[in-house]
């Protein structure tokens, strides 16, 4: 059996990565990253196929509605009886389109670990304890003016077993669907100054500076509730040179 890979071997690859790809300017990186060793399992190894009729599978598609939202979609800290444990945040952000015009209507959706690093899932065998009053799935739909707005618990590290004592920094998933089904964009969010930057495969493969710390809410304390949540703000581009980075097909 071989030896498990060490955090070094995975700085060199990093590295090595890295120099072969000096002076690109791609936000987006390769789909199959080495360091981040799920994507030779998880990545597109056939040409796309390309749909003859689009508008077809847009017919044919998932609908929703205003309706399906609830008023307590996009709190998660209110979905049952008791008060779920750590840190409450509130996450606002605006999602906007290459020109910075605001996208109303989009369904975000976003699902998360709770405050000790483990999903409500019944793969995630961490050995951290579970919350019974946390879910850690919300959704909302975003206003006239493109805003979105979550209540929340900030979650925890987590082991993930990529390499050994490799660690993943705290983080929410988020969805959004543009102006379509097909056109769905996931992706996450970190939290700043996060120590565990550095040894993270899937932040270090996002190679442009710029669009890596677009991945990175900002704490702002005018958004900050007294004697209830810490604030954040993130916001989504959808496309062109400043969009957010996707982890799609990954």
């Amino acid at each position: 059996m071989s030896e498990p890979l060490q955090q070094a071997d995975i700085d060199r690859e990093i590295a090595a990565l890295g120099a072969a790809r000096a002076g690109e300017r791609a936000a987006h990186p390769s789909r199959d990253y080495a360091p981040y060793r799920s994507t030779s399992l998880r990545h597109p190894k056939q040409p796309l196929v390309a749909v003859k009729d689009p508008e077809a599978i847009e017919l044919s598609g998932p609908v929703f509605g205003v309706t399906d939202v609830t008023p307590l979609d996009n709190d998660l800290t209110r979905q049952h009886l008791g008060e779920p444990l750590g840190e409450r945040i509130t996450v606002r952000g605006r999602v906007l389109d290459r020109d910075g015009r605001p996208v109303r209507g989009q369904l975000v959706e976003v699902w998360q670990a709770n405050a000790s690093g483990r999903y409500l899932h019944q793969r995630d065998d961490h050995p951290a304890p579970l919350d019974p009053n946390f879910t850690g799935v919300g959704r909302c739909l975003t206003g006239d003016d493109g805003g979105y707005l979550f209540t929340t618990i900030k979650p925890g590290a987590y082991p993930w077993r990529n390499h050994r004592n490799a660690w993943r920094p705290a983080h929410i998933h988020f969805s959004l669907f543009g102006t379509a089904f097909t056109q769905r964009l996931v992706t996450q969010m970190y939290f700043p100054g996060d120590p565990l930057f550095p040894y993270d495969p899937i932040m270090q493969s996002v190679t442009d500076e710029s669009a890596r710390q677009r991945l990175v809410a900002a704490y702002v304390h005018d958004l900050s509730e007294p004697e209830w949540s810490l604030g954040y703000r993130w916001d989504i581009v959808l496309d062109g040179p400043a969009a957010t980075w996707t982890e799609d097909g990954r």
